[in-house]
């Protein structure tokens, strides 16, 4: 059967080189959301598009790729399955205009409502409470890129955004256990922050524990290099890719901001075989992340007096993109799982996130590799 997976396929080889001029020479500026963070505490992995000002370009229309690209890209089956499921959503600190912003996402790209009123929306603070915490502008437009994404690949899902108190691990750990308990079918995070030694315990990494419920985690958007919760052997690490779109088919390269790399201190798990990691590599599977090639948000929470639309990208896109296959997918996966199903993923052979002693870490090439993992979604069977 004739698919844009084929044609996808076919179309990467012989675009490679040709895309190495046009990315240079149209590269947009842009830069990171969220500040670095201290150790024990995480940073938003959004990149934002900005203007000549270093602010974020703001247009009165969507620009960048919308749910149609998003799921044509990756064959997504989002106009006949997710129903029943929920897609839950971890960030910190609260997006007072949350559920007004997703509203104008879903109505500009023709998507069914989604709001407290019937059913489809729900926000709590950490501990499932609804006072929320206190806002933060940056972690806001982080919120907008994750509900849209949620949106983008899984219209049907209901969603649960959960709102942590602070970007610390420990606030952010209680989230997770509350997004489980309020019956997530999937768990989205979009936030790491530099491995520290305490992370493999259970006051840290258990929390990610939660088998049944798909938990992704973006991989970082600094280039090569691992990040936490990413290395956690209990999570699918999202790593990132630059996604090209010629007539009605697509192309894909490794980008060169997604994180990867060897853990320092989680053990490597028994489902990853790749011989130049000891210890968990990272990542496992991978989406569209580079905002030269990035994604349509609405947010009007403004942030340095910007609000409307904006393109964004970093592997806090691919992630909730990952997280909505698994819940097109309806299947209760492990993080092993795609190991089992990589011939269903686009296998992403070119592009690179930095320099490495061990060239599959921070290069892309057939098969496994660090900055794209086992490849991207072509529809859900891998998930």
């Amino acid at each position: 059967m004739t698919s844009l997976a084929a044609m996808h396929r076919t179309l990467v080889p012989l675009l490679a080189l040709a895309l190495l001029i046009p990315a240079a020479a149209s590269a947009k500026p842009n830069k990171h959301v969220c500040a670095s963070a201290a150790e024990g505490s995480a940073h938003c992995h959004a990149r934002v598009v900005t203007d000549a000002k270093g602010n974020p370009a703001v247009t009165a229309a969507p620009s960048g790729y919308g749910p149609a690209e998003i799921q044509s890209a990756y064959a997504l089956p989002s106009a006949t399955a997710g129903s029943g499921k929920t897609f839950a959503i971890v960030d910190a600190y609260d997006d007072p205009a949350a559920e007004a912003d997703l509203g104008v996402y879903r109505s500009q790209f023709g998507l069914s409502a989604c709001t407290t009123a019937n059913g489809c929306f729900r926000k709590v603070n950490q501990s499932g409470g609804t006072t929320p915490p206190r806002s933060n502008g940056s972690w806001a437009q982080e919120i907008s890129l994750d509900l849209d994404m949620a949106s983008a690949t899984c219209p049907n899902c209901k969603i649960l955004l959960v709102e942590a108190n602070s970007n610390a691990f420990t606030d952010l750990a209680a989230a997770v256990d509350t997004a489980a308990g309020l019956g997530a079918s999937v768990i989205s995070n979009s936030y790491g922050g530099p491995e520290f030694s305490q992370e493999t315990s259970a006051t840290y990494n258990g929390h990610f524990n939660h088998p049944g419920i798909p938990t992704t985690v973006s991989s970082g958007d600094s280039g090569y290099g691992v990040e936490f919760p990413a290395a956690s052997q209990y999570v699918t690490a999202v790593g990132g890719t630059s996604l090209t779109k010629s007539g009605s088919s697509f192309s894909e390269r490794a980008w060169s901001g997604a994180g990867s790399g060897c853990s320092a201190y989680v053990a490597k798990p028994s489902w990853q075989t790749d011989g130049g990691c000891a210890r968990r590599t990272v990542a496992d599977v991978s989406a569209v992340a580079d905002p030269n090639t990035g994604v349509a948000v609405y947010d009007s929470f403004k942030y340095r007096g910007s609000a409307g639309w904006m393109v964004f990208g970093g592997t806090s896109a691919s992630a909730p993109i990952v997280a909505g296959v698994y819940a097109l997918a309806g299947n209760q996966a492990a993080p092993s799982y795609p190991y089992g199903h990589s011939s269903a993923l686009h296998d992403v052979t070119s592009g690179a996130n930095g320099s490495c002693s061990v060239t599959y870490l921070c290069t892309a090439g057939p098969g496994f590799d660090g900055p794209t993992g086992l490849g991207t979604p072509n529809g859900a069977g891998a998930f």
